[in-house]
């Protein structure tokens, strides 16, 4: 969620908007407010395009350079392309949030399901094969240490982010 509306917020700021609130709760559905939003449409698809191609960098560069945690990075990305496909997706045959924002300014519901059709199927295939890395399959429950301390610090690094950004706006 934080990546998502990090993108919204990118895209207000680009297209001069002024971002009023950001609320990213586990309990909530995330949402960037903007007011004025000069340029509705570019600050909501900010929100999926930076919530797929920013994981997918991080993931990409720490592949490149071989790093022993890549494999949580490809799960992160996966994951942010699988649910920012499925939000677009099915949000296109009961228009709610950004779907519906992206629908009422005009875009064709098929840009959503092509969306969804490009970034799910990618997210699945990014999740194939790492499932021992978690310890799972030939693993036998066996996961790196380096890798639970950093998934934890991790976590409690962006609990401590959303909270203050939530608290902030």
């Amino acid at each position: 969620m934080a990546v998502h509306e990090l993108g919204h917020v990118l895209g207000a700021k680009v297209t001069g908007g002024t971002v009023a609130k950001v609320v990213i709760h586990p309990l909530a559905i995330s949402r960037t407010d903007v007011s004025p939003n000069p340029s509705p449409l570019i600050t909501v698809w900010a929100g999926p395009i930076l919530g797929v191609s920013l994981p997918v960098f991080l993931w990409s560069f720490m592949y490149w350079w071989r790093m022993k945690t890549e494999f949580l990075a490809r799960f992160f990305a996966g994951f942010c392309l699988v649910a920012n496909g499925v939000y677009l997706g099915v949000g296109s045959f009961e228009p709610i949030g950004d779907a519906h924002v992206i629908v009422s300014r005009g875009t064709p519901s098929w840009c959503l399901w092509l969306f969804g059709i490009a970034t799910v199927p990618t997210g699945l295939l990014l999740w194939n094969g790492i499932g021992s890395k978690f310890g799972f399959g030939g693993a036998s429950g066996r996961v790196d240490p380096l890798a639970a301390y950093l998934s934890l610090a991790l976590l409690v690094l962006a609990l401590i982010v959303t909270s203050m950004l939530s608290a902030r706006t």
